[in-house]
């Protein structure tokens, strides 16, 4: 099993990014998937997660409105649009799949390798 995750970078603050994880090696349609990220000292914390037919999202309070989470199950993808970027979104973000959804990063199978996001002021 792989998550490959993609799209991280500098963008400046109110900024846009899209990021994308592919998933290979897995019955991806049969995963919940997420979002998680981990700034530099901090635990690593749940951003978004989408169900396996895509229709229902979940959000940590302080992303909703701004994130979106999205997924192609046609394309073994899922991403995540990141909009009105803030510099406290600045982390590592990390996809995730799980047969289930939680909020907590030990209910998850399987990680990506994550991907920068550095929003500067």
């Amino acid at each position: 099993v792989q998550l490959q995750a993609s799209g991280g970078g500098l963008v400046q603050a109110g900024g846009s990014l899209r990021l994308s994880c592919a998933g290979s090696g897995l019955s991806f349609i049969t995963y919940y998937m997420a979002w998680f990220r981990q700034a530099p000292g901090e635990e690593r914390e749940f951003v978004a997660a989408i169900n396996r037919s895509g229709g229902t999202a979940y959000y940590a309070d302080s992303v909703k409105g701004r994130l979106t989470i999205s997924r192609d199950n046609a394309k073994n993808l899922v991403y995540l649009q990141m909009n009105s970027l803030k510099p406290e979104d600045t982390a590592v973000y990390y996809c995730a799949a799980s047969g289930f959804f939680s909020k907590w990063y030990g209910g998850y199978d399987y990680w990506g390798q994550g991907t920068l996001v550095t929003v500067s002021s």
